[in-house]
């Protein structure tokens, strides 16, 4: 005779293991919910409409888009969104990198430097944004017009001339996230095989050449992450501009968020507020599944 072994019966319904995940992350998932999605859903839901407090909205289609998006005003802070948000986050990613090839270490003292060179990333941005105004005031007592006096060059109106006004808004985001980036590069710089550093340096390898060579292949995916970030970032930059020029002078600093912010709540336009919104949450998700793309196609490679 042959025993016959038979499997346990299969527990029915959840696992406490299963359920318990799911507690922890209720609260946070609950509160995007009611803070951020249910608002976004609804925001998708009003550019379809003109809306009109106390006489009902009235359904207008794709009215608000074809009107936002024709609108020369809307094309401008579109174009000044784009050279903005690739400025920003090129030197952002370049100045951060540098940093973190600077600060990499386990000396106490380079703690204590990295530390500092992160507060500008967890001090709020309207604080900062405040501060940038002051250091660019358009006379002597500016702090960095009154170092150009040194230089002997006279004081330069930064946010007060629409040449300029663009290019010292970027020069402070680039101060703000440039130390983020340096967190995450700095990661990737701790999984670098230090062996590679010190056979290149016996075959007299030149500094240029152990960072192409070498270090960037190595930080591959640090530098994805920071890729990805730094796109919806560029999109999104809102608080540094408003904070600093409030989209001024004559429309030179307008982007794409602080157009939606005056359709919205100065000119009572909440149809083509929502759907500047709209496209701006399309085109977002559209460059972060196309960054993420090319970043798994050049880890594959």
């Amino acid at each position: 005779m042959t025993a016959t072994v038979t499997a346990p019966p299969r527990r029915r319904g959840f696992s406490k293991k299963a359920v318990l995940p799911w507690l922890f992350l209720a609260p946070g998932l609950l509160l995007a919910l009611v803070f951020k999605f249910l608002p976004m859903g609804k925001g998708i839901w009003l550019s379809f409409f003109k809306v009109r407090p106390f006489l009902g909205d009235k359904w207008v289609g794709l009215d608000n888009y074809t009107r936002v998006l024709t609108d020369h005003r809307f094309q401008d802070a579109i174009g000044h969104t784009l050279v903005l948000g690739i400025g920003q986050s090129l030197g952002a990613i370049v100045v951060g990198f540098a940093l973190a090839l600077l600060l990499e270490g386990q000396s106490r003292s380079l703690k204590f430097v990295r530390t500092a060179v992160f507060l500008p990333v967890v001090t709020a941005t309207a604080v900062v944004g405040e501060m940038w105004r002051l250091m660019y005031y358009p006379t002597s007592d500016g702090l960095i017009n009154h170092a150009l006096g040194f230089l002997g060059f006279g004081p330069v109106p930064f946010l007060d001339n629409p040449d300029t006004a663009l290019w010292a808004t970027m020069a402070m985001g680039v101060w703000i996230w440039a130390p983020y980036n340096m967190v995450i590069l700095l990661a990737g710089l701790a999984g670098v095989d230090r062996s590679l550093y010190e056979a290149a340096a016996m075959d007299g390898v030149s500094l240029w050449q152990r960072l192409r060579y070498i270090t960037l292949p190595a930080i591959r995916p640090a530098l994805g992450i920071v890729l990805v970030l730094a796109a919806i970032r560029g999109l999104r930059v809102f608080t540094e501009v408003y904070v600093l020029t409030g989209g001024g002078p004559a429309g030179s600093t307008d982007v794409w968020m602080t157009r939606a912010y005056t359709l919205g709540f100065t000119r009572n336009d909440i149809g083509g507020a929502s759907a500047a919104s709209a496209v701006l949450l399309g085109v977002t998700l559209l460059l972060t599944v196309t960054v993420n793309y090319f970043r798994k196609r050049g880890d594959v490679r």
